[in-house]
């Protein structure tokens, strides 16, 4: 579903990018792995087109996402975004619906609301967090809103940012299995950024190591483990010393 060959970004002298070839296939989770600073972000901003890449392209069903009309590409998407990225001024409600009474197909208020109960149920929280605000919401509880918005419009492909950044382990826990619930319920294609080595195995189909610029290794989650490849496996097993230096 979603191609990218060579793609390179660079800001001024810093390059970021430097020729990345991925192939993420439809209906399946991608799971990009790396350190932090290694333009995982930036790798999901240039498909999303928020950052516009340098060479090489993105396709998505083989269309270069650079010619694409923004408001019919932008609604084949849902984000679930690393620090929630919830309106403080808006209802949880209000924030779950914010695409459905905005997009290109307006939802009524009354409907939208009811749409959003349901994403919020479908996500493990209550009818009576609907008129919250998200300051009072516990973070674990923020995340699940997130989620909830991500899922709203019912994505064909959703992208995960971080998604347990800020969460102690139970609670990472059960996000990763409602992420991963969601993915394959709805059949969505799926691409998660994460560092944390629990969510991969939870919710990955594919795995992908960005490593200074370029795909280092990729292959099926079950393969990860047992691969040769050295920055792989001092990467995964968190050791100090190996190919990736300490000092970025």
């Amino acid at each position: 579903m979603i191609e990218l060959i060579g793609v390179t970004k660079a800001f001024g002298p810093k390059r970021v990018l430097a020729g990345v070839d991925l192939t993420i296939a439809s209906g399946k989770s991608m799971v990009i792995i790396g350190g932090s600073g290694t333009g995982k972000s930036v790798l999901l901003k240039c498909i999303l087109g928020l950052i516009v890449h340098d060479g090489g392209t993105i396709t998505l069903d083989g269309q270069d996402v650079r010619r694409a009309e923004r408001d019919a590409f932008l609604a084949r998407f849902g984000m679930l975004f690393q620090g929630g990225a919830l309106f403080d001024s808006l209802r949880v409600w209000e924030n779950v619906a914010f695409r459905l009474m905005r997009g290109a197909t307006r939802h009524p208020k009354a409907q939208a609301r009811e749409m959003a109960i349901e994403k919020l149920r479908r996500v493990g929280l209550t009818p009576d967090v609907a008129d919250l605000y998200p300051a009072e919401l516990s973070g674990g509880m923020q995340k699940r809103v997130g989620l909830a918005r991500a899922i709203a419009a019912e994505p064909e492909i959703i992208f995960f940012d971080e998604p347990t950044t800020g969460l102690d382990p139970i609670m990472a826990g059960v996000i990763n299995d409602l992420i991963r619930e969601i993915v394959v319920e709805m059949g969505a294609t799926a691409m998660t950024i994460t560092h944390d080595m629990s969510s991969v195995h939870a919710i990955a189909d594919q795995v992908a190591m960005l490593h200074d610029g370029r795909i280092q290794w990729t292959g099926p989650i079950a393969e990860m483990d047992a691969c040769s490849d050295p920055y792989v496996q001092q990467f995964i097993h968190g050791r100090a010393h190996g190919p990736i230096s300490a000092i970025r």
